[in-house]
């Protein structure tokens, strides 16, 4: 660890890994909700459980890619952080919101208030002084890393950092504006919704793989920084017309239907750029980095993003294939895959190859590690192809034949049980990541550092 504010990053991701274990949790209460219907009914609603899964899955990428940029920033810049007390400052705000909001999600508090309620916009049900908190939490993180990189050196790695950090607080302040309107509603959600997972925070997964990359495998560093240029522009080029493909039914002009087919068909192409990329330099640099479970995690993500992301969104975006699969398990296969592949992914292969360095564990049990990679990229695509044969089924026989929503669901039952089954090892394998990064084996705890400076 070559400097002394990287620390910071450790709170970051201990708070990232706690709500990590309460997003998988939560998702494995709501998949055995859908094989037992009415179980928690009366005490916790699905629609409360879902709210905190999918919640604590935003907060929690967020939170690791804030803690990965007060990791390499101050690698990338060659300088300390700029303020520790703000970053500090700042992770209690965001915990003390992501509290308050979990809390009024599950005792239904202040309901119909403006200001201290829930509100019912789907990924946004943040209560406003929550929404206001994270506000002033961006604005103080931004400041902060702004700072830091003004004042020392300038890479591709922290200028692409940067404008993501950036975009993703711009677009979330779109959050605050809820028009009458519910087809101008729906078109501003999507700024945040779509523009957050499909623009800005793609090029925080590329600026924190690239920076992995260059630092596991030795390779130059303007070879490097010219795959991240092409692949961000890329990403930029598809990622933000392609918002149009959210604009089929929402009774906007039939335009979209084209301009949203063609650029979305075009996303695939950023994360087959990602996947060539991290393949070719971990190739060419022909490096044996000690730290093996972070290449291996490295890899996996561009790997699962471009499935996720790139083919399974291809698979139902044309808007001819997507008016008869928009909203059934087809859509869950493709958001299920395409975050744990891109962001999910991207936050363990940071956590992966900072923690040992900044908690001075090396060498330190990888093998564990290793194998809960395995069993969560496993347990996923099981899931997913799971979950893509009951859309398809789905389709079929509620939107083509026009069966009755819940007759249909009867019928899935095999599949959401096996969801479940799925589910049930990916936490197993989430929750001995938890344990093989921050609990080091007896044997090592007083074992010397080898691993390299880099």
């Amino acid at each position: 660890m070559k400097y002394q504010s990287q620390k910071i990053a450790i709170a970051y991701f201990a708070v990232a890994m706690a709500l990590f274990a309460v997003q998988v949790l939560g998702g494995l209460l709501a998949g055995f909700i859908y094989v037992f219907p009415n179980f928690l009914a009366d005490l916790v609603p699905f629609s409360v459980v879902r709210m905190v899964h999918t919640n604590a899955l935003v907060v929690w990428l967020i939170l690791g890619f804030f803690g990965a940029a007060y990791y390499l920033v101050p690698e990338e810049a060659e300088r300390e952080i700029y303020s520790p007390k703000i970053a500090y400052l700042q992770l209690i705000i965001l915990t003390v919101g992501t509290l308050g909001a979990v809390i009024t999600y599950v005792f239904n508090l202040f309901e119909g208030n403006v200001v201290l309620g829930l509100q019912g916009r789907e990924f946004l049900e943040q209560p406003l002084w929550v929404k206001l908190g994270i506000i002033v939490a961006a604005l103080l993180f931004l400041f902060n890393i702004s700072m830091t990189v003004l004042k020392g050196r300038k890479t591709a790695i922290t200028n692409v950092l940067l404008l993501g950090l950036w975009g993703i607080a711009i677009f979330f302040l779109f959050s605050l504006y809820v028009p009458d309107n519910l087809v101008l509603d729906k078109m501003y959600w999507w700024y945040v919704v779509h523009l957050w997972v499909e623009g800005v925070w793609e090029l925080v997964m590329a600026s924190i793989l690239a920076f992995l990359l260059l630092k596991l495998t030795g390779v130059d560093r303007e070879v490097v920084e010219k795959w991240v240029y092409v692949i961000v522009a890329l990403a930029l080029f598809s990622g933000v017309l392609g918002t149009g493909h959210h604009y089929y039914w929402i009774g906007t002009p039939k335009y979209w239907t084209w301009i949203g087919s063609i650029f979305s068909a075009m996303e695939v192409v950023p994360f087959f750029a990602m996947v060539v990329f991290a393949f070719t330099m971990v190739w060419k640099g022909g490096r044996n980095h000690p730290n093996r479970a972070a290449v291996l995690w490295a890899l996996g993500s561009a790997v699962m993003a471009f499935f996720g992301a790139g083919v399974w969104g291809f698979l139902h975006t044309l808007h001819g294939i997507n008016f008869f699969t928009h909203g059934t398990q087809i859509t869950a296969a493709h958001g299920h895959l395409a975050f744990f592949g891109a962001y999910v992914s991207i936050n363990l292969a940071i956590i992966t190859y900072s923690i040992p360095y900044l908690l001075k564990r090396e060498p330190y049990n990888q093998v564990l590690n290793m194998v809960s990679f395995w069993i969560m990229n496993s347990a996923m695509a099981f899931m997913t192809v799971v979950l893509t044969f009951a859309g398809v089924i789905q389709t079929h026989l509620q939107r083509v034949n026009g069966d009755y929503f819940m007759d249909v669901q009867d019928q899935l039952s095999l599949f959401y049980a096996m969801r479940f089954g799925a589910g049930a090892i990916f936490v197993i394998g989430a929750l001995l990541f938890i344990y093989a990064i921050f609990v080091p084996r007896k044997e090592l705890i007083s074992a010397p550092s080898t691993a390299p400076a880099e």
